[in-house]
């Protein structure tokens, strides 16, 4: 983490961003530099190229930018500044499969006061042509040579891969053209204020890291759920992928590992990669005797919503395969094999269509070994007496960004028993105006030249290496049906075993 992001960029840049017409830059990438614009962060020189094969010219796609940026920007939209900024975006109409497409480009991105010479190539496409769109600019001279200026950084967007197998060759692709250096492989998780919060919580405050361990820990659970289901034409590429591999291969592991990492030797991108990178080796699912025990998998049936409308189930769902067995949600419990968390289950869950959206990681403490007191629980005017609670520690991704303890403290009154209560740190709470959106960040640390929130091709590998014996045992992990608004499938709750608790529904 070399630069703060306040620091406005010195370096002029142009960005070349392949698959322009898609919906991610209208509703991401365009929005997140106007901001930076917006904010003076950019570089006084810099121009955006737009590369699609739609029939578009300048004129219409910048005024579709400007519309973008008054429908999806964060901040107030002058429209001025609207105007100036869409001035340095143009549009290249080419066929990414044509090599004479980047030849073009090569002549269009000659002239140097228009178009700086650090590019940035953003590559919004499918990944079978990555390979195709970074050997073309290899050939047609548009990659500089690693550590040199002018410099060349390419943004490469999940999925990395679907299994061991492709994730290696997907890398060794890009890297034939590229060195690592050069490749930014991005997770928008890892732009969000409270992921990045989880490293300076755990290694700027000394009270919590010495019980970050197996001696005070129970269990960790990692949530990711969505209320919604296929929606915007989504089928076709989710049931290719599932929550397995759309999800857990690259948002919550990568939670996990921040959540469960060394310290590192220092802040610097690869010191930071390489305890990530120890803990994926480490990782492996939980169980004794059956796959079955540590992996749940489940669709979403034909349902009724709130207001009496009828949910679709995932297999009647548009460009959905009927006889498809893809997961629209997974649970599954693992361990991580070192001193610190030996025996301590690592809980994931992640699906479509459950009761509520959110992104969490709950860390849950053991409880006291002697059971002194007595806990009360109120519902309205209701009270009952229970067991002691655990303390909790929840890291909360969205959309409440903050990170909330719960604690039991002696309730007011004659009676010696403990209640539950909340300490929280809210970002809303503490600070004025909105939380800048994930891409901004990424975006400007891509231009800064800082990879600490990207992911290595190593640490691509060591994701797909530990789900892969789920890949490979699919045909034992037949999906369960859950009902729309339902917290997923029911039959997860036996990834609990042994431990304090169960999910947090709620």
């Amino acid at each position: 983490m070399k630069q703060l992001v306040e620091q406005q960029i010195c370096e002029p840049v142009t960005i070349v961003i392949f698959g322009a017409s898609g919906d991610l830059t209208h509703r991401k990438l365009i929005p997140a530099l106007y901001a930076a614009f917006q904010q003076k962060l950019l570089p006084e020189q810099f121009s955006i190229v737009g590369f699609a094969r739609r029939d578009y010219d300048t004129p219409l796609f910048r005024s579709m930018m400007a519309d973008a940026v008054v429908k999806f920007s964060r901040l107030d939209v002058d429209e001025a500044l609207v105007g100036a900024f869409v001035e340095h975006i143009d549009y290249f109409k080419g066929d990414l499969s044509n090599p004479e497409a980047y030849q073009a480009l090569r002549t269009l991105l000659a002239e140097p006061s228009r178009y700086p010479e650090n590019r940035m190539y953003y590559l919004s496409i499918i990944p079978d042509l990555f390979e195709t769109a970074v050997r073309s600019l290899k050939e047609a001279e548009l990659i500089s040579p690693p550590h040199t200026q002018p410099w060349t950084r390419v943004v490469v967007e999940k999925p990395f891969g679907r299994d061991v197998a492709s994730a290696n060759r997907l890398n060794r692709e890009l890297l034939r053209y590229l060195d690592e250096s050069q490749v930014y492989r991005i997770d928008h998780y890892l732009g969000k204020e409270t992921v990045q919060n989880i490293l300076s919580f755990r290694f700027a405050n000394a009270i919590f890291e010495p019980v970050f361990n197996r001696t005070y820990i129970d269990h960790i659970q990692i949530t990711a759920s969505e209320t919604v289901g296929m929606e915007m034409g989504r089928g076709g590429y989710y049931d290719e992928y599932g929550a397995l591999r759309d999800m857990v291969t690259n948002h919550l592991l990568q939670l996990l590992c921040l959540v469960t990492m060394e310290v590192p030797s220092d802040l610097s991108a690869d010191a930071i990669r390489n305890e990530k990178v120890k803990i994926l080796r480490n990782a492996k699912l939980d169980y004794k005797e059956q796959i079955s025990d540590a992996v749940f998998r489940g669709q979403y049936a034909r349902g009724i919503n709130e207001v009496g409308e009828v949910i679709k189930g995932y297999l009647e769902e548009d460009r959905i395969d009927p006889q498809s067995d893809t997961e629209s949600f997974v649970a599954m419990r693992l361990m991580i094999d070192n001193w610190r968390w030996a025996g301590v289950p690592i809980l994931l869950r992640t699906g479509k269509r459950m009761a509520k959206k959110t992104t969490e990681i709950a860390v849950q403490f053991k409880v006291p070994p002697l059971e002194l007191f007595q806990q009360v629980e109120c519902d309205g005017d209701v009270c009952d007496t229970t067991r002691i609670k655990p303390n909790t520690l929840i890291f909360q991704i969205q959309p409440n960004e903050g990170i909330f303890l719960r604690l039991g403290t002696k309730r007011p009154g004659m009676r010696f028993v403990v209640e539950d209560v909340k300490m929280d740190f809210s970002y809303s709470g503490t600070w004025d105006g909105t939380l800048p959106e994930a891409y901004e960040r990424l975006l400007l640390d891509i231009l800064y030249g800082d990879s600490t929130l990207f992911t290595r091709s190593d640490e691509v590998e060591a994701e797909w290496s530990l789900v892969q014996p789920i890949l490979d045992r699919l045909a034992e992990l037949k999906p369960y049906s859950y009902e729309p608004g339902a917290w997923g499938v029911s039959e997860a709750a036996h990834l609990f075993h042994g431990c304090e608790g169960s999910w947090r529904n709620h």
